[in-house]
């Protein structure tokens, strides 16, 4: 009777560990059926970004988006407080109860793994597969090819244009762009007016939030994060003003499904410069200009990239002057450190190029300067 008792005891116990391994090994399956689906056939990214992803917006994003502050960033903090409780918990169980360190050990490797499956499932869902998705420049007609320096110079100086004729309207405080818009409503309207022109970018946007710790931003020199966990945009409200518009419709422009960095760039200028507003224009002009005046000259054009950058106005050069200094001050190991995990992040995602790719805005700019000439 006793053995009995002892080999149900043991096959009550077998299922309780299997019972809780599933918890880790189903959503982590779940993961890698998607990971392939995405990464090895040519459909599943679009139909599943195009179809699928949307529900999330839909239903999350539109959830989340009720509640004034940034879900994501107190949720990081709920996390960070639960994996010290159960961290706590283990060693305290270990201490006063005298229990297994290695059973107990046990158990906290299983909830950390356990957590890390969920979130790298939910994570897959809204938004890893959309790396792999067709791009915003196929969707709408913007043909990348190799240009020239002449090309490179003409955008240049119609984007410092932009950039002047902007300036005109701004606000400005210390000789800088004072930001005076509602930047939730304005962020919306702006990606609308863009819909208006690009079918892709159509539907519905919840409005782009701040972090209200944006040290946290500031530390990692991120001036904007988006949330696949919480479908929201958020922007660090620390930085200097004429970056915000810009970096909110960048954020944004991923809940479109589209995850690439270039075109999330790319997005947000047009984004930007489809707005009524002059601060929107202002930050979108300045966005292009600052990433094609520099491929100018890392195409060896020094003189010229010094002439056209003189002929900004004053306003402009403030604000890069102020730009500079806002992010000179978080230079150091933990920067260098998100920049490394950021680049390899972009990697693994199917962005070869890493951080790199942000720069790559430039090629779609000179494409949609072709396709204003009317050139293909």
């Amino acid at each position: 009777m006793g053995k009995t008792r002892k080999k149900k005891k043991s096959t009550i116990k077998i299922g309780v560990v299997l019972k809780k391994a599933l918890w880790m090994i189903i959503p982590a399956l779940i993961t890698v059926i998607l990971q392939l689906l995405a990464r090895k056939t040519t459909w599943f990214g679009t139909w599943y970004t195009r179809n699928i992803y949307p529900i999330y917006v839909n239903t999350i994003g539109r959830l989340m988006s009720v509640v004034p502050v940034s879900v994501v960033e107190f949720g990081l903090y709920i996390l960070i407080l639960w994996v010290l409780w159960i961290t706590l918990s283990s060693v305290y169980k270990t201490v006063k109860k005298q229990e297994s360190g290695f059973i107990l050990f046990g158990r906290w490797i299983h909830k950390i793994l356990t957590t890390a499956a969920v979130l790298l499932m939910v994570y897959t869902m809204t938004c890893g597969i959309n790396y792999y998705a067709i791009s915003f420049s196929a969707m709408e007609g913007f043909s990348v090819r190799k240009s020239s320096v002449e090309e490179l110079e003409q955008l240049c100086r119609y984007l410092v244009d932009q950039v002047n004729e902007a300036a005109k309207e701004l606000s400005v405080e210390d000789g800088c762009m004072l930001l005076t818009a509602d930047m939730g409503e304005e962020t919306v309207k702006a990606m609308q007016a863009a819909g208006e022109k690009y079918p892709s970018l159509a539907g519905y946007y919840p409005q782009p939030k701040p972090v209200t710790v944006s040290w946290i931003l500031s530390v990692q020199q991120l001036s904007g994060i988006y949330s696949p966990f919480t479908i929201e945009a958020n922007y660090n409200r620390e930085m200097t003003d004429y970056n915000i518009p810009a970096t909110a419709c960048h954020e944004l422009s991923h809940l479109k499904g589209f995850a690439r960095e270039d075109e999330a760039n790319f997005i947000a200028y047009l984004a930007c410069t489809a707005s009524d507003n002059p601060e929107f224009n202002y930050s979108g002009a300045m966005l292009a200009y600052i990433h094609a005046n520099n491929a100018l000259y890392g195409a060896g054009e020094v003189e010229l990239y010094r002439e056209i950058r003189d002929s900004l106005c004053d306003t402009a050069k403030r604000d890069l002057i102020a730009n500079s200094a806002f992010w000179d001050q978080y230079e150091g190991k933990v920067a260098e450190v998100s920049t490394q995990v950021n680049n390899s992040y972009l990697q693994l995602n199917n962005q070869s190029d890493g951080v790199k790719s942000y720069g790559r805005v430039v090629d779609l700019l000179l494409a949609m300067m072709r396709n204003m000439k009317g050139e293909k």
